[in-house]
């Protein structure tokens, strides 16, 4: 082999394999050609580069309207184990810089203007924001990837390093669909079957489909499925609803990047009808609810959304909530569900909104260990059965035992409000626990002027008492 065309190849090989360091305590993954990455921060770890990626935010038709996200954001995702320093150039001025969630303890060091340094000690997700919400870096440090599939294995989609454009991928009992580090997936996913994973570093990239245009309908989309789990890979500019599990059980999705914001009605994870759902040390952005549970239209033996975990995350709703639950309720209960150790960076609308309907029963609901960033909004919690647009059968549903644990929002002023009523006699509240509430210092109390206790409220209770 001539000697010019071996050191060629070699260069080629080096341009989109992985990097390590030494031990290997980081691990990048270039980006691929053809993919446009912005210039709005230089990022490298432990002295290796991080190609950084880029988000945007409010297409038409829902440009230039009353919102404001912020505009378009980048992203970088490495590997790591053990401590790392990372250093971060940005054209913004990093003077004033927030780095969220304030819960992590990191604390950079400023070079100079425009330049800084972070210790990470473990892999953490982390939003850099010179300027609020305006041109941030989500900066993804994740663990050192084990057990990636081969890409001969028969059972096995494999995308490497590059551009695709499969637009559909249907994943089916027993298969790994895997997208390496470097890879950029343009393609919504259908998974139907049992014991399927969605794996790897690369990105599953729904931003070339306009607003509810996508093949599927979610970037991915688990019908009547169940071991299904997702794990490492990021989603950008989903179309519509993003994960959405349907008729599923035993669905699991960990250490997924979200950064949407793109369209409207782009919820982050929607538990449909699903039971045993675990959602685990991930970041949203979404434009709509961070976390959406639906009881809708179901003709199996088990219509409900129950045992639903949503834990060790961070959330940030541009327009909407980040829960919600009930407003789609054609199942017969939504219970055992359990949101705990969470930072809420950013939000707008209500963050915890329950308003079940149709008879449907919403219950055993335990919220705590969460930690929010206030903006002077109105609402903090709301609890009311409802009777809304999207339900068939015209009537309330029930809400039962809810407990709030251990929650403080620390920001701007704002009413921050709670309201508690039920719809009728029938259709009542009952049964809700605040446990250690805390809103810019203020514990939340029964005679606190945030508390709005209506009508057929029973059993609502404060801890510690005054």
């Amino acid at each position: 082999m001539p000697k010019t065309f071996t050191i060629a190849l070699l260069s080629i090989l080096l341009s989109i394999a992985p990097i390590r360091a030494a031990g290997p305590r980081v691990v990048v993954y270039p980006a691929p050609a053809g993919e446009i990455l912005p210039t709005d921060y230089e990022v490298r770890v432990e002295n290796l580069k991080v190609d950084v990626y880029g988000a945007r935010t409010l297409d038409p038709p829902f440009a230039d309207k009353q919102w404001d996200f912020g505009g378009p954001y980048s992203f970088a995702n490495f590997d790591m184990a053990g401590p790392v320093t990372v250093r971060i150039v940005s054209k913004r001025s990093l003077r004033n810089v927030v780095i969220r969630p304030q819960s992590s303890g990191i604390v950079p060091t400023l070079e100079d203007d425009h330049t800084m340094t972070l210790t990470l000690d473990r892999p953490r997700k982390l939003s850099i924001e010179p300027d609020g919400k305006r041109g941030p870096l989500l900066l993804f440090a994740n663990p050192l990837e084990t057990k990636a599939p081969k890409s001969n294995d028969e059972n096995v989609i494999y995308y490497g390093p590059g551009v695709h454009r499969p637009e559909k991928i249907v994943v089916a009992s027993g298969q790994t669909l895997y997208l390496a580090g470097g890879a950029v997936v343009k393609a919504e996913v259908l998974v139907q079957g049992s014991d399927i994973r969605i794996c790897g570093r690369g990105i599953l990239d729904g931003s070339e489909w306009e607003w509810r245009k996508g093949p599927v309908g979610n970037l991915i989309a688990i019908r009547n499925s169940r071991d299904v789990e997702i794990d490492g890979i990021t989603l950008r500019g989903s179309s519509h609803w993003t994960i959405v599990a349907r008729n599923s059980r035993h669905v699991t999705v960990r250490n997924v990047k979200l950064c949407n914001s793109r369209v409207q009605n782009d919820d982050g994870i929607n538990p449909c009808n699903s039971q045993d759902v675990l959602i685990t040390d991930c970041f949203i952005r979404s434009d709509d609810d961070c976390v959406a549970m639906k009881g809708l239209d179901f003709a199996g033996a088990n219509s409900n959304v129950e045992r639903i975990t949503v834990e060790n995350s961070i959330l940030w709703c541009d327009r909407a909530r980040i829960f919600l639950l009930g407003h789609e309720s054609r199942a017969a209960f939504m219970r055992d569900i359990t949101l705990r150790n969470l930072d809420i960076i950013h939000f707008t609308m209500t963050p915890f909104l329950f308003e079940p309907g149709e008879d449907m029963r919403l219950e055993n609901v335990t919220v705590e260990d969460i930690r929010m960033v206030g903006e002077g909004q109105r609402e903090f919690i709301r609890l009311r059965p409802v009777v809304n647009q999207y339900m068939r059968k015209k009537v309330p549903g029930f809400i039962r035992n809810i407990r709030f644990r251990n929650i403080t929002i620390e920001g701007q002023p704002g009413e921050y409000l709670v309201q508690i009523e039920g719809a009728d006699e029938e259709h009542n509240v009952r049964d809700v626990t605040f446990e250690n509430i805390s809103i810019n210092g203020q514990r939340l109390t029964r005679e606190s002027e945030r508390m709005r206790i209506g009508r057929h409220a029973e059993n609502v209770h404060f801890h510690p008492e005054p």
